[in-house]
């Protein structure tokens, strides 16, 4: 009887439609594993002909597989997705887990269908990838699930409340707090369930590289013929295999503004919003819809956007009440929506003051037809873009006559410049704490180093005469929430790094700067470094010098920023617009990074993490710890040493804290594949980096 309902279901799904992508994806290649090693459901056959079959549709091929020995490097090296489809027990020896784990670094993309919640419990890495591991269930009935994310392509298409039968798990663990949970089950709805309110169904998550999409969906065999349970799969695997992005960090804490209901909102000008299935819809006018109900400081808000075509719109912030939409527009700032204008009017740019960092962008862009998500962070006079979860800008207020703090407003441009939006949501973040700058010469005590009247000087003196080995303490400073390290220093001689310490000169080094030759002893230039570990309250702060030779640098005053670092994934852009990238997305130690022409792989996507960059699982490293101008720039496992940490440097560049010397591409070479080294700091357009 199971294998006459499963030859029937498998027949019926080549006449359902494969649910196609909205434009056509670059092909490529997924691996479906079916292996059990306890429990075997019945619909695993049908599950991957439905996989196949949305293949067949959407530009990638299938092999589907319960071998155990297809999990070696040569032969995962030509997928770009993995999927689990409803494995249970445990599958893979330990050398096929290394095989699985070394795939999944190197940026792959991961799927887990249903039962791959019930799989390799003793496995640390393949937890932490999937999210949460199944605890129990109850009979298969009818429930009601609760999307709450519809701007990824795997929810997009789904009704607020999707209801459907299934069997629906109860997990051991709630994996809000590690990934971005898409869908969450009402367990009003139906009966067994063991988790309250808050109980995640489907996830999507970030892991040492990888992209991870999970949907506790898929345990009948029906479940594979139901188009909306396609589309999800369907979404779930593009978004593994890079080819459309989602903000998949978790998400906490955010008061809903609009989700259907416009309650608090006003439009001020011609035109309006159409508000149909939770989703606001341009119409005519050039208007704006605007929060009238509230203004807002410090904040992260975040909505998600669609456009149909080239269409024009843009989020306003910071502007006062008023029933005029020129009002928004001469007193506050928006944040566009238009991927085809000039640099600093196009999406992501803060409009005509700030264009967006385009090559991570345009990384981070889903195109027309597809949702994108805005975060928009706001701490004070200081405003980050985050696009479907990427920083591609980050602009600071100067104008003392306009604010970052008022109201927020959605555009409608005008007839014939279409938008939707979704979610539109915000956490308030309170107060910003108050940066705090120290003249560098105030010191408490000091070693070596000496109070040095210089022209151009805040306050009219510089902290000089620094040799290697020089410190100066500072007692009592508030660290509560200190995150970056930025200085303003001087140097005509070979310049050196600058140390930050707690408690004494040989204390924990919270983070290293190093500071070039800034071109002569009149020439002064900002460095700034990312901390970690700070202690909060009142603590004695030590800056320790060192360098080779003697009159290394002066250093004029330095400021503790308070805030949220900055975070993202995304490019890193140097010379004739082309990225940082790793040899073939290679993930040897010793692996070339060069330059290339940037196209968004994973060979090129750079997470800050501290004062290191990683990609594929690794980081950027000097080789060998080397000091010499034209030691080669590689790939490493992370080690903590300092050939691997690297600082905002003068003229945009990045700077090896270990030798002091800028990140550089070999000869100034534009070519593709051109080895990057380190070299002596010299401002050059080969030294000048865009970073996420």
């Amino acid at each position: 009887m199971k294998r006459s309902l499963a030859a029937a279901l498998a027949a019926s799904l080549l006449l359902l439609p494969a649910c196609p992508a909205v434009a056509a994806d670059a092909p490529y290649d997924v691996l479906v594993f079916s292996k059990t090693a306890g429990f075997r459901h019945d619909s695993i056959a049908v599950g991957i002909q439905a996989i196949r079959d949305l293949g067949a549709a959407n530009s990638f091929t299938v092999t589907a597989t319960e071998d155990a020995n297809a999990f070696t490097t040569a032969n995962l090296a030509q997928y770009e997705v993995i999927v689990f489809l409803n494995t249970t027990g445990d599958v893979l020896n330990d050398t096929q887990q290394a095989a699985f784990e070394a795939k999944m670094r190197s940026g792959a993309g991961y799927v887990g269908v249903h039962a791959a919640a019930d799989t390799e419990y003793s496995w640390p890495f393949y937890g932490n990838l999937m999210g949460a591991w199944f605890a129990s269930h109850p009979a298969i009935q009818q429930a009601n699930v609760r999307v709450e994310n519809r701007a990824t392509a795997a929810t997009s298409v789904l009704p607020q409340t999707w209801t459907r039968t299934d069997e629906w798990y109860n997990y051991q663990t709630n994996v809000r707090s590690t990934a971005r949970v898409l869908a969450n089950l009402d367990e009003s709805s139906y009966t067994g369930g063991g988790m309250g309110a808050d109980h995640p169904h489907s996830w999507c998550k970030t892991f040492e590289g990888a992209r991870s999409f999970y949907t506790g969906g898929g345990h009948t065999q029906a479940s594979y013929s139901e188009p909306n349970f396609r589309a999800h799969l369907l979404g779930g695997i593009r978004y593994a295999a890079g080819r459309t992005k989602a903000d998949c960090r978790p998400e906490t804490g955010y008061t809903t503004l609009y989700n259907g209901s416009t309650t608090g909102w006003s439009q001020a000008g011609p035109g309006s919003f159409t508000n149909s299935d939770a989703t606001l819809t341009s119409t005519g006018g050039m208007g704006l819809f605007w929060y009238s109900a509230k203004q807002f400081t410090s904040y992260s808000l975040k909505l998600d956007w669609r456009l149909p075509g080239d269409d024009n719109s843009g989020i306003f912030i910071g502007f006062p009440p008023s029933t005029d939409p020129w009002s928004a527009v001469d007193n506050g700032y928006e944040v566009q929506i238009d991927a085809t204008d000039a640099a600093d009017r196009t999406t992501g740019s803060v409009y005509t003051f700030q264009s967006a960092n385009l090559a991570a962008r345009d990384a981070a862009l889903n195109p027309v037809g597809e949702w994108n998500s805005f975060e928009i962070l706001v701490e004070g006079e200081r405003l980050r873009v985050y696009l479907n979860g990427s920083l591609i800008n980050d602009f600071t207020n100067t104008n003392p006559v306009r604010s970052l703090a008022g109201h927020i407003g959605i555009q409608n441009h005008g007839a014939g410049d279409d938008v939707s939006f979704r979610n539109i949501r915000i956490k308030e973040l309170g107060a910003p704490p108050a940066d705090q700058t120290i003249q560098a010469e105030s010191f408490s005590s000091v070693q070596g180093a000496q109070a040095f009247t210089k022209a151009g000087a805040n306050n009219g003196q510089t902290l000089g005469f620094i040799d290697p080995g020089d410190w100066s303490a500072y007692n009592g400073v508030n660290l509560t929430g200190v995150t970056t390290f930025r200085a303003r220093v001087v140097s005509g001689g070979p310049g050196g790094t600058i140390q930050v310490r707690t408690g004494s000169p040989t204390g924990t080094i919270l983070g290293s700067v190093a500071v070039p030759n800034t071109g002569s002893w009149t020439t002064f230039a900002n460095v700034q470094t990312g901390l970690t570990g700070v202690p909060s309250g009142n603590q004695n702060l030590y800056l320790t010098y060192t360098g080779t030779g003697t009159g290394l640098f002066d250093v004029d005053d330095f400021t503790l920023v308070k805030g949220t670092p900055p975070t993202g994934t995304g490019p890193i852009v140097g010379l004739a617009n082309k990225c940082l990238d790793v040899n073939n997305a290679g993930t040897a130690d010793g692996t070339k990074v060069q330059l290339w022409t940037c196209n968004a792989s994973a060979a090129q996507q750079w997470t800050r993490n501290g004062q290191t960059w990683r990609a594929l699982g690794k980081c950027l490293d000097v080789s060998g710890s080397g000091t010499a101008d034209g030691t080669k720039v590689q790939l490493w496992t992370c080690n903590g040493t300092g050939a691997q940490n690297w600082t905002a440097g003068a003229n945009s560049s990045l700077v090896n804290s270990n030798s002091g010397k800028c990140l550089d591409i070999a000869g100034g070479s534009s070519t593709d594949g051109t080895q990057a080294q380190i070299f002596t700091c010299n401002g050059g357009a080969n030294q000048r980096w865009t970073t996420p």
